[in-house]
C-alpha cells in the first residue's frame, strides 16, 4: 500500500474516507480499501452509528475496487 503524504492526505475529499468527520482510513484505491477493512475495529472514538456508515462506504468502495471482502465481527 502507498502511504498517503500530509499534503496528498490533505487533498483528499473528506467524501473519501470510511470515517469522514474524523478524515480515517481513505478509500482512495483498492489497497486502503483492504486496509480499511482490516482496521475497522481498530477505529476509536467513533460512535456505532458512524461505524455502521463508514462499513457502508468501504463495501461501496471495495465493490467500485473489485476488492472482496469479509463482513466485520
Amino acid at each position: 500500500m502507498a502511504k498517503l503524504t500530509k499534503p496528498t492526505r490533505d487533498r483528499i475529499s473528506t467524501s473519501k474516507f470510511a470515517f469522514p468527520k474524523q478524515r480515517k482510513e481513505p478509500l482512495e484505491n483498492a489497497s486502503h480499501v483492504r486496509n480499511a477493512a482490516a482496521r475497522f475495529d481498530q477505529v476509536e472514538g467513533v460512535t456505532q452509528a458512524e461505524r455502521r456508515a463508514a462499513w457502508k462506504r468501504i463495501e461501496s468502495a471495495a465493490k467500485r475496487y473489485g476488492v472482496e471482502l469479509k463482513k466485520p465481527a
